[in-house]
């Protein structure tokens, strides 16, 4: 009941905009005349093995007269499923695989376009094509199990609906609603998938069908629909868009009739490949992370869901379940084609069909990702460390498809253990807050009163326990960190009490005995450290919410719950001997992490910590998707970064020197190199580049004063390494943190701190050595106060420090 309240008060109406914060709610759907949901009236079909078949995508059209001068024309589009909208013949907008993937049972984004330009006195035509998206999915068994018709809560045919307003400059207005006087038809895409692929045939194509004058008689009236049931709210979030093409390094063929063309890079969208052929040619695309060493396609790392014989996806799936596109010749001989309503990953092409070798100038990748503002950058005098950070911004960006996915091809879920690993890196490379909020959004529509479900969207997979779903609370916390975001603490706080009710419904012992560990790890990792870790840190967030909230009855009674954690995880696994296997690398990593470890016992910790490590091998971490983190967190702060740059800067297996040594432009899902199982193309062992901000470049937020109010500055400079150049964007404003050695063993240090904030700044010195600093605005500056132990303060201003 407390649950439908909820909903009652977020969602508002139907088709009412939610109230989410900065989200602006005019114009909306509730204005004005009623849109109504459309789509085609073609039933699904009644058999899982009929969904492999063609069903030819569905095409709307609504003409229109416009007699007078327009003022303001705004068109409100949404659907269940993806869509594609035009106007007058031109696509409107950059989206594409719009809208972002949600519970559509529970919320539906919609999008805001200005169409004033577009309009023109007299006749006027919108065009809308539906894709299937996660809506329409087809029935694949993924790991011979997981149907996600059946998991999903919302399944169906694509379905859209749209309001166009329309203001004249007489103050007259109009609006044109989706009803069931618009007109479909099917057109030339027969098959369309987000897993498989596309099939486009050309012989189907309909000219001019998007633009004013086509003749639409014998075209069908659009059926009305209830709609997936989801409350319609305006995107506020970034949308998924071509972000970058990427052109061809090489073109090669080892038979004939087939071509391969390398990207050069692994990433997340499409392509635009220009065909010549005659009608009824068919040409073949597949897709693929890597090559085997006779340079055929290896498409197995991406293959969806483990379906890799036949039989194991279900009635109608095919044996191999890879990723591929196809396209039909129709009369035109030479076209560009770039499919819609699907997206792959892959850095190889395997084309066949072609009559001849494509040349790299009629193809282009289409890196596709939701647009994140990326104003942070970090560089060094290290290309190992650049090639490192460039390829984990890449599998970022690749896993940031409206959800932020643990692989974007073979699964495409939300898991909050990735989020949970990886949110702080994240946002030390982009801005997040946005994209996190929906991500938040996206975890309160997925969660239940009863269990843990470990994605978000929900897709029916709730084995992984509390480290999971523990990102509806932990994302909000960062939010908070990063963002000074207490609104989204305001918003959410009886959510996040009712949530922390269910864990200890749950775990009525405290102790975590259920559910995924450190994932990955070289290891075992009993649960019983990992969840009860997360338990605690979602109890000292808790702490933290309430005294925003100022609600000091329950902010001691989480503080007392952490209390009782800590003493629980100090019990099992601090004060008595671990007798079982064990990976002794995130025992104490996380031990220290957590601060479980008693002040006075750190020392033993950190050698502990230190020698697990140098048991590893070569040396280095064998640690999985949360130990990763940990280790690199624990190491740097109780034993120095430099040690910590001894691994990451070497090529050594395991480390992700490795991983670029062996050709990764993305990084994997395990330290193991895997050209079968495992995906090349995963964000979790993506924590280094947030070890590259806070201990290269030494840029820390400080709990205590969120949103980078005050903040740590703490730049290290191993030996070994000779410059970093950092920026990071906060809420105030850039902090610049830069460094190099000179050839005479002088540093050289810039540090721009925003208005408004003010840094801690330590700097690495000899005793010996004297710290010279010069703020650019004010050159007579009084030096600051612990300037000579490397330990001081600096208020807003751009400072130039020499250690010398």
């Amino acid at each position: 009941m407390l649950r439908n309240i909820f909903y009652a008060l977020v969602f508002g109406s139907l088709f009412a905009a939610c109230s989410a914060p900065s989200v602006s709610s005019i114009p909306d759907f509730a204005s004005g005349e009623t849109a109504r949901w459309i789509q085609d009236d073609r039933p699904l079909p009644t058999a899982d093995s009929l969904f492999y078949l063609d069903h030819p995508a569905p095409l709307f059209r609504r003409a229109f007269t416009t007699d007078q001068p327009i003022r303001k024309a705004t068109l409100l589009i949404t659907a269940a499923g993806y869509y594609q909208a035009f106007v007058n013949g031109e696509r409107i907008g950059k989206n594409v695989l719009d809208p972002a993937w949600t519970d559509f049972s529970k919320r539906i984004y919609y999008s805001e376009y200005d169409l004033t330009d577009q309009l023109r006195e007299g006749e006027n035509c919108l065009a809308v094509a539906l894709g299937n998206g996660f809506y329409n999915p087809l029935p694949l068994r993924k790991w011979g199990r997981r149907n996600l018709r059946e998991d999903l809560a919302a399944v169906g045919n694509p379905t859209f609906i749209s309001k166009l307003q329309i203001v004249y400059e007489n103050g007259t207005s109009e609006e044109i609603i989706s009803d069931d006087s618009w007109k479909y038809t099917y057109g030339p895409v027969v098959k369309n998938s987000v897993y498989l692929g596309v099939v486009y045939d050309g012989r189907r194509v309909i000219d001019g069908w998007q633009a004013p004058g086509f003749d639409d008689s014998s075209w069908s009236s659009a059926t009305l629909s209830d709609g997936p049931g989801g409350a319609l709210q305006k995107a506020f979030f970034p949308a998924v868009q071509i972000a970058q093409e990427i052109s061809p390094v090489a073109i090669s063929s080892l038979k004939a009739g087939t071509w391969m063309v390398d990207m050069g890079v692994n990433f997340t969208g499409s392509y635009r490949i220009q065909l010549s052929g005659n009608p009824g040619d068919t040409v073949n695309f597949r897709f693929g992370e890597r090559i085997y060493e006779d340079g055929t396609l290896n498409p197995m790392t991406a293959v969806i869901g483990q379906i890799k014989r036949a039989g194991t996806g279900g009635p109608g799936a095919p044996p191999i379940a890879w990723q591929t596109d196809t396209y039909i010749f129709g009369e035109t001989p030479q076209v560009w084609f770039q499919p819609e309503f699907t997206y792959h990953t892959y850095r190889y092409m395997e084309i066949t069909g072609l009559q001849g070798q494509p040349s790299a100038e009629d193809i282009k990748g289409l890196f596709l990702h939701s647009q994140v503002p990326a104003p942070n950058s970090f560089a060094s005098s290290s290309e190992l460390l650049n090639d490192i950070q460039e390829a984990t911004e890449r599998t970022f960006l690749a896993n940031l498809i409206s959800v932020q996915s643990d692989c974007p091809a073979r699964e495409k879920f939300g898991y909050g253990g990735d989020i949970n690993a990886t949110s702080e890196s994240f946002i030390y490379n982009f801005d997040m807050q946005d994209f996190y909020r929906k991500t938040i959004y996206d975890w309160l529509d997925a969660m239940n009163d009863t269990t843990f479900v470990d994605t978000a969207p929900y897709v029916g997979i709730q084995y992984c326990g509390i480290s999971w779903e523990s990102a509806f609370l932990l994302t909000q916390y960062y939010l908070y960190l990063y963002y000074n975001d207490t609104a989204i603490i305001e918003e959410l706080y009886e959510r996040d009490r009712q949530w922390m009710d269910k864990v200890a419904r749950l775990h009525p012992e405290g102790l975590v005995e259920q559910g995924l560990s450190d994932h990955e790890s070289l290891l075992p990792v009993p649960v019983e450290l990992t969840g009860t870790a997360h338990y605690l840190q979602c109890a000292r967030i808790m702490e933290t919410f309430a005294g925003v909230m100022k609600d000091e009855v329950r902010r001691k009674q989480y503080s007392e719950l952490a209390d009782q954690l800590q003493q629980i995880i100090k019990e099992r696994f601090w004060e008595q001997p671990v007798t079982e296997e064990i990976n002794r690398q995130t025992l104490f990593s996380t031990l220290l992490y957590h601060g479980i470890v008693p002040e006075e016992e750190l020392e033993a910790a950190k050698d502990s910590l230190l020698l697990a490590v140098r048991n590893g091998p070569a040396g280095h971490f064998n640690t999985g998707i949360f130990g990763t983190k940990y280790v690199l967190e624990t190491l740097s702060e109780h034993a120095g970064p430099e040690t910590v740059f001894e691994i990451v800067n070497s090529t050594a297996y395991p480390g992700w020197g490795h991983m670029i040594d062996r050709g990764a432009t993305t990084i994997w899902e395990t330290w193991k190199e895997s050209d079968n199982v495992y995906s090349n193309c995963h964000p979790m062992f993506g924590t280094v580049t947030e070890w590259h901000y806070r201990w290269l470049a030494g840029i820390r937020p400080d709990p205590e004063h969120p949103g980078f109010r005050e903040f740590i500055l703490a730049p290290a400079t191993p030996s070994g390494l000779d410059a970093v150049n950092c920026t990071y964007q906060t809420p105030l404003g850039p902090v610049v943190s830069k460094w190099e050695r000179q050839s005479d063993g002088t540093y050289q240090y810039e540090m721009s701190i925003p208005s408004g904030s003010k840094a801690r700044v330590t700097i690495p010195h000899l005793q010996a050595q004297s710290i010279v600093i010069k703020r650019l605005e004010d050159e007579g500056m009084e030096q600051p106060a612990g300037l000579e132990n490397g330990n001081f303060e600096l208020d807003a201003g751009t400072y130039l420090i020499t250690v010398s």
